[in-house]
């Protein structure tokens, strides 16, 4: 990309997995070296950062967040922290955080990557709003809604969420197909692959075998 672009935060799409709603900042820009994204809580006690730590994470994420305006009260590993508007909030992986809003339109801006390495594009955010129906075990439902998308954006991480729907789906052929595109494009998928559950149906399959050389 060679011309700069500019956009206000409430002219980025709010999305949602079914948990906290968010605007996808790096998706928006086409950021492929640091990950950004920003929450926005519409009422008191809202929750802005899902609860998560970074440490089960392949390689774990440090994390730094700027409440942009409003104010929150984070917890990280059950201390709790007032930050009003201004306030920068550095989480190291192992951290256990969360966050709520203490006014309405707090918002909260994130900016993560992983310590010693260059940032990879897994394009979560093409996943998530897919999510919600695989969370309900709607798998099929998830599946059909999302592979076009999924297909057209080629990220490894929802090609390989796509692969477990599929699996868990009994839809064994286009699992492995999804799989092996996944692997291409990421070896993080390939070490999710090997102890992800979604996944066990595949693994007496030839295909599954000779992805993994077993």
């Amino acid at each position: 990309m060679s011309e700069y672009a500019v956009a206000r935060i409430d002219e980025i799409e709010v999305m949602s997995d079914g948990r906290c709603p968010w605007r996808p900042v790096r998706h928006h820009f086409g950021i492929e070296s640091f990950g950004i994204n920003t929450w926005t809580a519409q009422n008191v006690g809202d929750r802005l950062i899902n609860e998560h730590d970074e440490a089960d994470v392949a390689d774990g994420s440090e994390e730094l967040y700027l409440v942009q305006q409003g104010r929150a009260t984070f917890e990280l590993d059950g201390k709790r922290i007032d930050a009003p508007a201004g306030t920068f909030v550095f989480v190291p992986p192992p951290v256990k955080r969360t966050a709520f809003a203490e006014e309405p339109e707090t918002t909260i801006v994130a900016v993560g990557g992983v310590p010693g390495k260059a940032y990879e594009v897994n394009g979560w955010e093409t996943w998530a709003p897919y999510n919600e129906l695989y969370q309900e075990g709607r798998y099929a439902e998830a599946a059909d809604s999302s592979r076009e998308v999924i297909e057209a954006s080629g990220y490894a991480n929802p090609l390989y969420n796509l692969a477990c729907c599929e699996a868990l789906a009994g839809r064994t052929e286009d699992a492995l197909r999804h799989l092996e595109l996944a692997l291409a494009k990421s070896d993080r998928m390939r070490e999710y692959a090997q102890g992800d559950s979604d996944l066990d149906s595949l693994r007496d399959e030839p295909g599954y075998k000779e992805l993994f050389g077993t």
